[in-house]
């Protein structure tokens, strides 16, 4: 006779199993997909502020770190710091860019059209963009980047210069490599069943990115704005205290945020699209019976 208890015991594993967590991503891509457009526009624009916020937490771990801190510990602790932005986005509910690509398991499964799933990547990506511009905006008006006599206005242009002076082939490659830990974070947290459990998964894959120095297109939507507006609207105690100058960033530009942003946005969609595509065909591919 069958245990009664036995599905009950199962059903206390901390982590769903694979195939659960891929229909999982298949029914929570058809949903994110028909959102309309205010839902997804609020809770975009939201994105852009939780991952701008785990942008601004890394750039202050970050701050004073150089030649003080061995590089491997400094990124750790950056990734660590970083790892905010997609918590608040996946615990608390936005629609992030990046992870969203994971919609192709629900166009896969043919639940959705294309059409729905370029949408709501487009409008995710335009309110993420939103979300980011907004913050970066008022962390320069709230002198942030005066903290730690400086350091962490220093760190950010560090930072966006490494990443404006990136070459297309680079950060097309670096952006695929980026969002393919993204995504796994995510995927992970659907299998995940309580908060914690969501945390705890969460951590390494973005602690991994940050570390590895990858690129993320909403993150950089915070980083290079920001470190930009330091640039152009630093008062000049800023300059003294730090012992640097602006013209020591002339590479932080809109136009190389521009050109920083293609290759690393084609490189997020194609390592989102590699993810979701992979555990499609392993799990929920039809098969002949």
């Amino acid at each position: 006779m069958p245990d009664a208890a036995a599905p009950a015991v199962a059903e206390s594993v901390d982590l769903r199993a694979p195939d659960a967590i891929a229909a999982e991503a298949s029914e929570k891509g058809e949903a994110k997909a028909q959102l309309d457009f205010g839902v997804l526009a609020i809770l975009a624009l939201l994105a852009g502020v939780y991952i701008s916020f785990g942008g601004l937490f890394a750039i202050v771990a970050l701050a004073g770190a150089d030649g003080v801190t061995a590089f491997g510990a400094a990124q750790l602790l950056a990734g660590l710091a970083f790892s905010l932005g997609l918590i608040l986005v996946l615990l608390a509910g936005a629609e992030l860019f990046t992870g969203n690509t994971l919609l192709i398991v629900a166009w896969a499964q043919g639940k959705v059209a294309m059409a729905a799933v370029l949408r709501a990547l487009g409008l995710a990506y335009g309110f993420n963009f939103a979300g980011s511009l907004i913050v970066a905006a008022i962390v320069v008006a709230a002198g942030v980047h005066m903290a730690g006599g400086g350091a962490v206005g220093i760190a950010a242009l560090e930072m966006a210069d490494g990443k404006a002076k990136l070459a297309f082939g680079p950060a097309l490659a670096s952006g695929i490599l980026a969002n393919m830990l993204v995504c796994l974070a995510v995927w992970l947290s659907f299998g995940a069943r309580s908060a914690a459990d969501k945390i705890l998964v969460i951590i390494p894959p973005i602690t991994a990115f940050v570390s590895a120095g990858l690129e993320h297109s909403i993150a950089n939507m915070f980083i290079l704005p920001f470190a930009w507006g330091v640039k152009q609207f630093a008062d000049p105690g800023f300059w003294t205290m730090t012992g640097a100058t602006a013209a020591q960033y002339a590479a932080v530009t809109p136009s190389a945020f521009i050109g920083n942003l293609v290759p690393v946005t084609i490189g997020n969609i194609i390592g989102g699209f590699a993810v979701g595509a992979g555990y499609w065909f392993a799990y929920l591919r039809p098969r002949p019976r």
